[in-house]
């Protein structure tokens, strides 16, 4: 594990918040940003998944880097989920983020086509090739219907630009393999916040975090316990956030951060088509572990 990851130990994957009309609200993406940087954040992911990337036009999309890099101007870095299951289409978006002065580009496994192991190899090799961003690869076959196995990421290293990969399949001993496999510059984030400890104890070095939007001090407190050797501080404070991560996670992301960025007070909008707001029983199950994690308070 390097000793500095080149993107921190603690990254959100924001959200993209809508306007009342459901277009992208960029004035609230800025105040957002900013807000999350102050928790703790050390880079921003726009346009991930929990940023809504299926349902944003690429117009959207450029926008929201632009705004997003002139908005945290070197207090964070920014990375732009520029991934596609259309290579073309990945190199083409990679190539305008990267024109808009981000700070490196999340790649997505393909999704709904299945390619091949070497198929993944080839496309990532074609990004990596018409880019001069760093790149995180981000593997998360619940999604994409494909596992990025260890040994193809560890052949995709012999592209100096492929510098990260977040692991969202939710397996401990995949990351203990691609720890073993890859070498130490190349650094392993956690993409489930459930898992951070667990795949830090096999050489993650943080997370991508969605849980971070609500208790990004206490998530930053505990990566930098564990990674300060004070783990018995890191598993306290991940049984404390434990109903937290569960809850954010009880439907679809991110339909449940939404909701608990409206009970903290923001303007995040709704969420577009085909994915819908919470039911309002699940409402108060959010705001109960919302107020038992100390994220929000009961009103007097």
């Amino acid at each position: 594990m390097s000793n500095a990851p080149q993107f921190g130990r603690l990254i959100t994957a924001m959200i993209t918040p809508f306007t009342p009309t459901g277009g992208v609200n960029l004035e609230e993406a800025q105040r957002i940003a900013n807000w999350l940087i102050d928790q703790g954040t050390e880079t921003l992911v726009i346009a991930g998944t929990t940023g809504e990337s299926p349902t944003l036009a690429h117009e959207e999309e450029a926008e929201l880097f632009r705004t997003m890099v002139a908005a945290v101007k070197g207090r964070a870095k920014v990375i732009a989920g520029t991934g596609s299951n259309a290579t073309s289409t990945a190199i083409k978006a990679t190539q305008m983020a990267e024109a808009l002065g981000v700070d490196g580009v999340l790649q997505v496994v393909p999704y709904y086509n299945r390619p091949s192991q070497e198929g993944l190899f080839q496309h990532f090799k074609a990004v990596a090739q018409n880019t001069n961003l760093p790149i995180m690869l981000y593997n998360i076959p619940g999604r994409t219907g494909r596992n990025l196995e260890p040994e193809t990421v560890s052949r995709l290293t012999q592209f100096s630009n492929i510098v990260a990969i977040k692991e969202a399949a939710g397996n401990v001993e995949q990351v203990k393999k691609l720890r073993i496999l890859l070498p130490a510059y190349i650094d392993i984030y956690s993409g489930d916040d459930a898992l951070t400890l667990d795949f830090m104890e096999q050489g993650a070095c943080g997370v991508v975090s969605v849980a971070s939007h609500c208790a990004g001090p206490q998530i930053r407190e505990m990566i930098d316990a564990y990674s300060a050797g004070d783990k018995t501080t890191a598993y306290q404070i991940n049984q404390n956030l434990k109903p937290l991560f569960d809850g954010l996670f009880m439907t679809t992301n991110p339909a449940p951060v939404k909701a608990a960025m409206e009970m903290m007070g923001f303007h995040p909008g709704g969420l577009r088509l085909p994915l819908v707001e919470l039911t309002s029983e699940e409402k108060d199950r959010l705001k109960a572990i919302l107020v038992q994690t100390g994220v929000i308070s009961v009103p007097a």
